[in-house]
């Protein structure tokens, strides 16, 4: 493949589409999310680990360890609310969101990859048959894929098609009206 760029010929050694992923299949969806999601984990974590580093010198600089019990109790466990409650807060709250998913035709297979709680990629494949849509609507949650709550936004599916196969919207399940006028004149 040959593309013209002011001028200059730019070959591309490619030989699938830059959709395709050649272990995970076509990729259906891509989440705008994903640089904020790790952004605000990494900066989390980082004070974090800054925050246990530097209480030690807090404390001796400023001489809290001799005061009262009550007071120590306090003020360690606020520390110890903004050291470890919030990230793990944000880790909850963040673990389902797809960054990215991808789709084998051929095995009806869906592949979406997450962030773990050290901020790497995790992935999860699962069947189309395996997606459960939550009867009533959950916050975080847009379906459910086997046990796992994954998180999409359906505006940003390229193909909306993708999105109903996805969701199992594209199965006859739907009532024909006849059907259902001649089962009351039955009755």
């Amino acid at each position: 493949q040959v593309t013209s760029f002011q001028g200059v010929a730019v070959r591309s050694l490619s030989t699938s589409s830059p959709h395709e992923h050649p272990e995970h299949g076509r990729l259906v969806y891509k989440g705008n999310l994903a640089k904020a999601v790790l952004g605000v984990k990494f900066f989390s974590y980082s004070t974090s680990i800054f925050n246990l580093f530097m209480m030690p010198y807090i404390m001796f600089k400023s001489g809290i360890g001799v005061e009262s019990l009550l007071i120590q109790a306090a003020f360690y466990g606020l520390i110890g609310f903004f050291t470890f409650v919030t990230p793990v807060t944000l880790h909850v709250l963040t673990r389902g969101y797809v960054i990215r998913l991808y789709y084998k035709d051929e095995m009806d297979t869906y592949t979406a990859i997450t962030y773990n709680a050290i901020l790497a990629e995790k992935v999860t494949v699962f069947h189309q048959k395996d997606v459960k849509v939550p009867d009533i609507t959950k916050m975080f949650t847009t379906f459910y894929a086997k046990t796992k709550s994954m998180l999409v936004n359906p505006l940003l599916f390229p193909d909306a098609r993708d999105y109903n196969h996805l969701m199992g919207y594209d199965k006859s399940s739907v009532f024909k009206l006849e059907e259902v006028k001649e089962a009351d004149e039955r009755k």
